[in-house]
């Protein structure tokens, strides 16, 4: 299992999660759900990962 956050690229660097061992693995295409395709309708945000080893639902309960 994985965790997902987005960090908007113009205004933060993600370095709190960098710091916490998450894992950088791109960017949106700033399109955004609903925004007409090929164009940039919101902002452009980094995709960060952090795997969840096993066991974490365990971890989570105690």
């Amino acid at each position: 299992m994985l965790l997902e956050t987005f960090v908007e690229k113009d205004r933060f660097t993600g370095t709190c999660y960098r710091a916490a061992n998450w894992l950088h693995v791109g960017q949106t295409q700033g399109r955004g759900k609903l925004g007409p395709s090929g164009k940039q309708s919101v902002p452009i945000k980094d995709v960060w990962l952090y795997p969840l080893g096993k066991g974490f639902k365990n971890r989570l309960i105690r």
